[in-house]
């Protein structure tokens, strides 16, 4: 796992490439996410607790739907946090946008509905090897 911390007006970022199927880097990376946004205004705004949800959603879609693992990277600014979450698996078919409710007793699907209705922005970005699916989210949230 990487951290980089930078000065006052660059970003700090977050990366860390985990392993197919294991499980036991969500709480790894919830708890690095936590770290990197520190216990400023992201902490007191209760963002820093919605961006674990939606990383710990983000990262076990990954490792239970993919076969190759996958690199999480999270950008921080004081204004502003982005979370990418990349598999590198062919074949496998993109999120439906919006993505369609789930059924009271459905135990799947509720990731991505969280994703799409905590985030102030979210999607999918294609890539010859895989796909991107990633959220932002903004600092100033009260």
């Amino acid at each position: 796992m990487m951290t980089r911390r930078q000065g006052r007006s660059e970003p700090a970022q977050l990366r860390r490439r985990v392993a197919r199927s294991d499980l036991r880097a969500v709480p790894e990376v919830r708890r690095a996410l936590r770290d990197l946004l520190g216990h400023g205004d992201w902490s007191e705004s209760g963002s820093a607790d919605v961006a674990e949800l939606l990383i710990s959603e983000l990262v076990t879609n990954a490792l239970v739907h993919t076969d190759e693992g996958a690199v999480v990277t999270a950008t921080v600014a004081p204004a502003r946090l982005r979370v990418e979450v990349r598999d590198f698996t062919t074949g496998v078919a993109d999120p439906h946008l919006p993505v369609p409710a789930v059924g009271d007793d459905s135990t799947h699907g509720r990731g991505l509905l969280l994703v799409q209705n905590l985030a102030d922005a979210w999607g999918v970005r294609a890539h010859a090897l895989g796909k991107v699916v990633w959220f932002e989210l903004d600092g100033a949230r009260k």
